[in-house]
């Protein structure tokens, strides 16, 4: 791509800047994102990255939305309780790469730009729900789960065993997600012995 200059526009700038930003996030937090520190250790200008993205908002914002583009797992061919177990291995993995757990952190803190804590909700957060609490629907529909399990309680308690042994320098535990699944099954009212 040829730029207004008539000079080759780097293609390869978006990916690197929005790795170093998102690392950065995790890293040091939303207040200590910096634009100059990017750009450096991007290998590029700090103008490349206010062509692209307006504001550190916007580019902690991009940040974010790069990070929550991880294709689901496919789950269509597996049973309900399966499905629950396939969709927490992916959630493990997914929060156990570097940087992922600092990252939840920096979404909770004061000083994080609202639009960012929103965008991450919607990209990372929601969509996960949205799939547990699909399975538990599906497990509903089949017969597995009973209808009036109160999914609203359950579905963020899939995740929050995580969250919750991480924040206490607990380390997870063998079959985490297996474990974690039968729990929620039964929590749900389903029989999984």
């Amino acid at each position: 791509m040829v730029s207004k200059t008539g000079r080759m526009r780097d293609t390869t700038i978006d990916d690197r800047v929005l790795a170093v930003a998102a690392r950065q996030l995790a890293e040091s937090g939303y207040d200590a994102l910096s634009v100059q520190r990017v750009a450096s250790d991007a290998g590029t200008t700090r103008q490349a990255i206010y062509r692209r993205w307006a504001t550190k908002a916007a580019l902690a914002e991009a940040a974010v939305t790069a990070v929550a583009e991880v294709a689901p797992p496919e789950l269509d061919d597996a049973e309900p309780f399966e499905a629950l177990v396939r969709e927490l291995t992916d959630f493990r993995s997914g929060v156990s790469r570097p940087g992922r757990m600092a990252l939840v952190g920096t979404m909770l803190q004061e000083g994080t730009d609202d639009d960012v804590r929103d965008r991450y909700a919607v990209g990372v957060v929601a969509p996960r729900r949205r799939r547990i609490r699909d399975i538990l629907e599906r497990g509903q529909r089949e017969g597995a789960i009973p209808v009036d399990a109160d999914l609203e309680i359950i579905v963020p308690m899939a995740t929050g065993s995580f969250y919750g042994r991480a924040l206490a320098g607990d380390p997870i535990p063998e079959r985490w997600p297996e474990r974690t699944a039968a729990v929620i099954w039964r929590a749900a009212g389903g029989d999984r012995r």
